[in-house]
């Protein structure tokens, strides 16, 4: 993987570059030795220091990541590569795969690293129960009687499937299909 390392209204030090560098040494083993990474700085009129990363990877697909900090350059650097490893993880897969779809050589760092990926989700399971008309009141207590965080019915008032289910912050969510 490739660095380019621009700034503007600043200037770009060993010690900003030896940081830049050894944050992304790890995203090197998902991306392409070819592939450059562009690492934009800029100090803004209120010292709000801003740094903007774009990896261009392969025909259709550019990530970027922008991440400011007020007069910290190097929390902004960490917020930024942070968030591009994120969404270089996210699309490894999917990036591996067209990858060995186009070229007959895979590089040996992708498939070692396909050994240590996840696995597909599957449904390992199947179970079919009658769903009846109820009102969402009547739904909330069933729910509640079967120990379950969501609750599938059909909806008296509406005639149409819905699903009921327990939030984080602990109130009820309702999800109401349109057709």
């Amino acid at each position: 993987m490739r660095l380019t390392i621009q700034a503007r209204n600043m200037s770009v030090t060993p010690a900003i570059t030896k940081r830049i560098e050894r944050k992304t040494e790890t995203m090197g083993r998902y991306l392409w030795p070819e592939t450059e990474m562009q690492i934009k700085m800029r100090k803004e009129k209120n010292d709000l220091r801003v740094v903007e990363i774009t990896v261009p990877m392969g025909k259709n697909v550019i990530l970027r990541s922008e991440a400011s900090a007020d007069d910290n350059l190097f929390l902004a650097i960490d917020q930024a590569l942070a968030k591009m490893e994120r969404q270089i993880r996210k699309h490894r897969t999917k990036l591996g795969k067209n990858l060995r779809e186009e070229i007959p050589d895979v590089p040996e760092y992708i498939e070692a690293d396909q050994e240590t990926e996840e696995t597909e989700r599957k449904v390992v399971k199947r179970k079919t129960y009658p769903v009846r008309p109820m009102s969402v009141e009547d739904a909330i207590i069933e729910m509640d009687l079967l120990g379950h965080n969501f609750f599938v019915f059909v909806n008296i008032d509406t005639e149409r499937t819905n699903v009921l289910y327990l939030r984080k912050d602990g109130d009820l969510g309702l999800l109401e299909p349109e057709a």
